[in-house]
């Protein structure tokens, strides 16, 4: 038999200094959902487009002479021309720059109501998932005493006691809003509260606050993300809605849904006045939307590769 020995065989293209560049690099569990949801290319124009919308809100009323609030009576119901772009309303007001702070609202109250509901919904969640039995118990049953009033008796109520405005409206939408959110996250904290990393931190004698807030909650962060994508379009509508039959936000200031109040009720003679607002607020929701569902894809760790 032939002998075989190493000095009979060559290494090519490869060598022990290059041997541990070649694997691929470690990438985080955020790394790896960025680069999924970079590919999605639909969940990626969504997001340059609500980019989009929120400078233009920002310096949108800026860009025109014309002021929202500044009224000419002359020259009322123009339709789009090169000095007012998206034409004028009743009151002779421009309505770019009434388009672009109407969205300042519409936008803030759902994200301000989003976080609200992400905030109270996380720790109320976090607490009933996680000591379960009699305390789960009672905190459901709470959730869905406040789940079967109709939102409309409390923007109503609420209304009737605080006034119109943004301030109630947030209130109204936040008093109810928050109970999805808590029955989700108890779902995900009872599922993972028998981990081995929390009954490491038990051992090590944690305090429940401390399991709940640094370590349960944090895992269902990617849910979490999702869940707001698509709850801040929900609070948006609502907000649209409201205004649209007169319980949202009063003139003199405005909102999306306000703007289509005013203009349903001339768009037989003036429709710019309803379909700028509308396809305004068709293009956030359904921006939110898309990229949500990207979202969605990116952060489920069955995907991961």
């Amino acid at each position: 038999m032939v002998e075989l020995n190493k000095d009979k065989f060559q290494i090519i293209g490869c060598n022990n200094q290059d041997s541990e560049a070649i694997v691929r690099p470690n990438m985080t569990y955020w790394q790896d959902a960025w680069r999924r949801l970079k590919q999605n290319k639909i969940a990626m124009f969504s997001m340059w487009l609500l980019v989009a919308l929120i400078v233009m809100c920002i310096i949108g009323p800026y860009i025109t002479k014309h002021p929202y609030t500044e009224q000419n009576v002359d020259i009322a119901n123009l339709k789009p021309n090169l000095e007012f772009w998206f034409g004028t309303d009743n009151l002779g007001r421009d309505l770019f720059s009434r388009l672009w702070i109407g969205g300042r609202v519409s936008i803030a109250i759902g994200i301000v109501g989003t976080l609200i509901e992400v905030i109270v919904g996380c720790v109320y969640g976090g607490v009933s998932g996680y000591f379960g039995g009699r305390v789960d118990d009672v905190m459901m049953r709470i959730v869905e005493v406040l789940i079967s009033i109709p939102y409309m008796i409390v923007v109503i109520v609420m209304s009737v006691v605080l006034g119109q405005g943004m301030a109630s409206l947030l209130l109204a939408l936040c008093l109810t809003g928050w109970t999805g959110m808590a029955r989700m996250v108890r779902g995900q904290v009872m599922q993972l509260k028998q981990s081995e990393y929390v009954l490491a931190a038990q051992a090590l004698g944690a305090s429940s606050s401390r399991i709940i807030l640094r370590h349960l909650i944090p895992n269902t962060i990617g849910i979490i993300i999702v869940y707001m994508t698509f709850d801040i379009p929900a609070f948006i509508f609502s907000e649209a809605f409201l205004s649209f039959i007169g319980l949202g936000i009063q003139p003199p200031k405005t909102s999306w849904g306000a703007m289509c109040s005013f203009g349903q009720a001339v768009m037989d003679f003036y429709p710019h006045e309803l379909i700028f607002p509308g396809i305004a607020i068709c293009i956030t929701m359904l921006a939110f939307n898309l990229l949500g569902d990207g979202l969605r894809d990116a952060l489920d760790p069955k995907l991961r590769q």
